[in-house]
């Protein structure tokens, strides 16, 4: 095995840290979808570019991917992966971690991709916020995703210790 994909029902838990970790330990390229999807000024590719970038990627015979974008692109990552891992972890675990790394962001002003930063504006008076946007969708994507997600084989990890331990089987 060594294709996987990484979904998780909420922002901050820890795709991004497990989906790089398991690439340096598998050798294989870590992709993170969000970097191809945002472009500068937070211009979104289109579903057909999405596609064109994802494409090359899931052809190759290893990688590690990070997130969905199911409305893009369907399930071409996950029928594509021998595992997709769900990190299904609790809110008292991703919210404190959300809100710390926000905050970083925000008073860094680090860059996310392509010259993007979060600001104070866009993560607490935005529509699109990514906070507001994760407790919003926490609770539907706990629902949705045992049926979005039955016909892979999936490894659904539920706290930090699970992960740790699960991530541990690859050396």
């Amino acid at each position: 095995m060594r294709r996987f994909s990484i979904v998780a029902t909420a922002s901050c838990s820890g795709k991004t840290t497990l989906g790089r970790e398991l690439a340096r330990r598998l050798e294989v390229p870590f992709v993170e979808l969000d970097a191809l999807h945002h472009g500068p000024n937070w211009t979104e590719a289109t579903a057909e570019e999405l596609r064109a970038r994802v494409e090359p990627v899931v052809a190759e015979n290893g990688w590690v991917i990070d997130g969905g974008y199911w409305g893009k692109i369907g399930d071409l990552v996950l029928r594509n992966a021998d595992v997709v891992v769900w990190l299904d972890l609790p809110v008292r675990v991703w919210l404190p971690r959300l809100i710390r790394r926000t905050g970083r962001r925000v008073a860094r002003r680090e860059e996310l991709w392509n010259g993007n930063r979060e600001s104070v504006r866009n993560v607490f008076f935005s529509r699109n916020s990514l906070i507001w946007y994760a407790l919003r969708n926490h609770p539907r994507h706990r629902r949705v995703y045992p049926k979005r997600l039955a016909r892979y084989n999936v490894v659904r990890l539920r706290t930090p210790k699970e992960v740790e331990r699960w991530l541990a089987t690859f050396g």
